[in-house]
């Protein structure tokens, strides 16, 4: 009998391109891998033209719905989409060899320890990842590159676009590779279930909106300011397959688990959602090229705080935005409209039409600028163009000072003075108030670059600095001239303004935004009102076909890339774990809180990162917990102490010159850049028209001189 097995073993090992001996070595053969390549780049590329495809079909057929229009805007382009794709060929070549090689192994294994070198560098190479490894040769320069690379000179990939981000703790995922926690239903961690992620945020972040409570200590600005910074650091793009690589299932209206759909199911007896065989479509983050089996998500953006979201993160786009019928080193401004002749941002002459379908009559077509979010809500739009007209100010200004100077000498000049400008704003201004008594211990004095300092966003960061979604409001806010509401509209919900350009071009420009979130308060982020419902229950609701909820989205996020539970990064930042009810509800200073924790969880190992950082106490002074401010601050030193162009190095600036960009500050930008005359000095307090607020004239400007 013992014969025999071994005969139907080797016959099978045979069948599968395997060889196996008699002391389970294994051994794969190179038709199996090739094979496997061959048929990983036909799926992927099946499933990328599947998506493009339809909507194009559709958008040609005139009959694509609003939803279409969104998921077509949002593919990445260029250098990003060919980056993911080769990840995905990677991805899927490991995945169809680990299937087909798990008929002779029980439980987990690795598949990169049973190929030789010679057929990882073949799997590298005809995916086109190896041409995504190659170490870059870096010119000297005085300027930053547009997509990051050789910030850092020794390492130069370090903090570029389109790489991997850092691991603080190793991932967690439920095969120890790939799949998301969550994945198999009913599967335990640490003893128990995970809960829905929908159901979390009804019972964790759901709140009667008629009971919200403002901030009397911050401006909307002061939100507004973090999401735009955000923008500046990481964007974990999602695949731009919108249906699963294996079987074709569309993710945006199944409810298959199929990568890369993840949806999230629907509770029983939610309070919205009564159908509950529907879903809420999810898609994962892309992965970025990597060797080794375990996921990493790809970051699109540069990870340093340098502008990009005006700029764009790679070299491509940045041309596409700049003014190209002269020499002056301007961006281009939009052809068709202006501002109070005040410019704009230029069009999107691409895939500007899933703004038109917020309002078919307006026809009015998306912007165009160096972030493909621009056009999320009308704050994001408003600084975007804010630092548009900064940027050409400032241009124009060193024209005339330095009239010798090419159009790429005042460009790059100009870009490095906006970056600077946004890296004071940010470090000086505006996290002092979100990380309040603890930014010297987080963020300790800048002692000048550190070459060996690691700049790379980290994974948990994308997550926990959604932080910011606790402060939106539920409105978007005009106000005109002496602070008075816009009439006829001065206030809409935020769920009405996805995408709606039209409201810049035929509702008085940006001025009444900016003062809208000057003089109005960011909502009070406490454990009680977590978020409202404009993003809980109705975001992107006039876009999609159902309406997304961003509290259950943070957390699948974090479950799709293998973040840690909420007791690990609590040790990470050395504090408590807390391992009951009891030394929860001390944590939290909240019992009630605790035990609806408890009930969801079981145990607080297992809770998400998100919803357990945004519950704890904020620290004196400032707008976050313990937690927060340990994984938030962690990210900013190190893109600051790791960033070669940091405006504080002193090789980047003059003494003089640095010293002027730190009188630099929001209300500044605006008083250049606007028709607006009266600004509070710091625009992230909240403040009260007209005690709190000085005339422009009162605000030192920026003395471009320096740079003669």
């Amino acid at each position: 009998m013992a014969s025999l097995h071994v005969f139907f073993r080797i016959l099978l090992v045979v069948m599968i391109g395997i060889q196996s001996t008699m002391s389970d070595t294994v051994e794969v053969k190179d038709a199996l891998v090739s094979d496997c390549a061959r048929e990983a780049k036909s799926l992927v590329d099946a499933a990328y033209k599947l998506t493009r495809d339809s909507l194009k079909g559709r958008l040609n057929k005139k009959t694509a719905s609003a939803a279409d229009l969104m998921a077509y805007f949002k593919q990445p382009v260029g250098v990003s989409r060919n980056s993911i794709r080769a990840a995905d060929y990677l991805g899927t070549t490991f995945q169809l060899l680990a299937e087909k090689m798990k008929r002779l192994h029980h439980g987990p294994f690795n598949v990169t320890d049973l190929l030789t070198k010679k057929q990882m560098a073949y799997i590298s190479q005809v995916t086109g990842c190896s041409s995504q490894l190659i170490l870059k040769t870096c010119k000297k320069s005085n300027y930053r590159t547009m997509n990051g690379e050789c910030n850092n000179r020794i390492r130069p990939g370090l903090g570029a676009a389109n790489t991997g981000y850092k691991r603080l703790l190793p991932a967690q995922y439920e095969d120890g590779f790939s799949l998301p926690q969550g994945w198999t239903e009913n599967k335990l961690y640490n003893g128990f279930p995970l809960p829905l992620a929908r159901a979390v945020s009804n019972e964790i972040v759901q709140f009667p909106t008629e009971n919200l409570k403002l901030d009397e200590s911050r401006s909307l600005m002061f939100m507004q300011w973090g999401q735009w910074v955000d923008h500046d650091l990481d964007l974990a793009a999602a695949s731009p397959a919108r249906s699963s690589f294996s079987n074709g299932v569309d993710c945006e209206t199944s409810c298959v688990k199929e990568n890369p759909c993840f949806p999230l199911k629907i509770p029983p007896n939610d309070p919205r959602i009564k159908n509950q065989s529907d879903c809420i479509p999810f898609f994962r983050s892309a992965p970025v090229c990597n060797l080794f089996p375990v996921r990493e998500q790809i970051n699109t953006l540069t990870a340093y705080i340098d502008g990009s979201q005006v700029y764009g993160s790679d070299a491509t786009t940045a041309e596409k935005l700049r003014n190209n019928t002269n020499q002056l080193g301007l961006m281009a401004i939009n052809q068709n409209f202006t501002d109070n002749g005040l410019p704009l941002l230029p069009f999107d002459t691409v895939n500007g039409g899933v703004c038109v379908a917020t309002n078919v009559s307006a026809g009015i077509p998306c912007f165009v600028a160096g972030d493909g979010r621009a056009n999320e809500q009308p704050g994001l739009m408003t600084l975007h163009t804010l630092f548009l007209r900064e940027h050409n100010r400032i241009a124009s200004e060193l024209q005339k000072l330095n009239p010798d100077w090419t159009g790429e000498t005042l460009y790059q000049q100009s870009r490095k003075i906006v970056g600077a400008i946004l890296q004071k704003i940010t470090y000086k201004d505006w996290l002092p108030l979100l990380l309040g008594s603890e930014t010297h211990k987080v963020l300790p004095t800048y002692r000048g670059y550190n070459l060996l300092e690691d700049p790379r966003v980290s994974n948990v960061f994308t997550i926990a600095f959604r932080m910011g979604h606790t402060l939106v409001q539920p409105f978007i806010y005009r106000l005109r001239d002496g602070y008075h509401p816009y009439e006829p509209e001065p206030q809409t919900l935020l769920h009405k303004t996805f995408f709606a350009s039209w409201r810049v071009i035929q509702q008085g420009g940006i001025d009444p935004l900016l003062r809208g979130m000057i003089a109005n308060r960011a909502k009070l982020n406490s454990q009680n009102q977590l978020m409202v419902d404009e993003l809980r229950d109705r975001l992107f609701e006039l876009v999609k076909r159902i309406g997304l909820d961003l509290s259950a989205l943070n957390m699948q996020r974090g479950r799709d890339h293998g973040l840690p539970g909420y007791n690990s990064w609590r040790k990470f930042c050395g504090l408590s774990a807390p391992r009951n009810l009891m030394e929860l509800t001390s944590v939290l200073n909240n019992t009630e809180l605790a035990q609806k924790f408890i009930n969801l969880y079981g145990t607080p190992e297992n809770i998400d990162i998100w919803v357990g950082g945004v519950s704890e106490p904020h620290v004196p002074g400032g707008k976050i917990g313990k937690l927060l401010t340990c994984l938030i601050g962690d990210q900013f030193r190190r893109a600051r102490d790791g960033d070669r162009f940091y405006y504080e190095n002193p090789s980047v600036f003059t003494a003089a010159q640095r010293k002027e960009i730190e009188n630099v500050n929001v209300a500044r930008v605006i008083c250049d850049n606007t028709n607006i005359e009266d600004v509070p000095l710091n625009v992230f307090m909240g403040n009260d028209f007209p005690r709190d607020f000085l005339k422009c004239s009162n605000i030192p400007a920026l003395n471009l001189t320096l740079w003669k």
